[in-house]
């Protein structure tokens, strides 16, 4: 390896490593205030951050393809670090499987549905925001 790869791989890491923990920061202001105005009957912080997440997706997405902004490092920092570590597609899996294993089955379909709805709905949105402005 030369030294120009090591010191480009480094900085690859560097730029998801510094998104990536301000998505998790993020990730975790929004779930406290999601328990704070909502409580903790339903977990609506998870399904809050994977909205936003998809809907950031899609707007990242939308903006490459568009050449809004360059693909790289922008892609990488947002897309993997930031929108990478603030949804939290294991986290909705565990909050689901505790839904059931708590006997509330309504809860946990309705996490399963509304996460799965919304956040399809959200990175189409984030596309059609960018794509469709001309």
């Amino acid at each position: 390896m030369t030294a120009n790869v090591i010191s480009n791989g480094l900085a690859l890491y560097a730029t998801i490593a510094a998104g990536g923990a301000m998505g998790a920061c993020l990730r975790y202001f929004i779930s406290q205030l999601a328990m704070q105005w909502f409580g903790k009957g339903f977990p609506f912080g998870t399904l809050a951050v994977n909205i936003l997440g998809s809907l950031m997706i899609g707007i990242v997405y939308g903006l490459i393809e568009s050449e809004y902004v360059a693909g790289h490092p922008w892609r990488t920092f947002l897309s993997i670090g930031f929108i990478g570590a603030l949804t939290t597609f294991s986290t909705f899996s565990l909050d689901t499987l505790l839904l059931i294993q708590q006997g509330a089955w309504l809860k946990a379909i309705a996490n399963i549905l509304l996460n799965l709805l919304c956040c399809l709905l959200a990175a189409w949105l984030g596309i059609k925001l960018i794509l469709n402005k001309g």
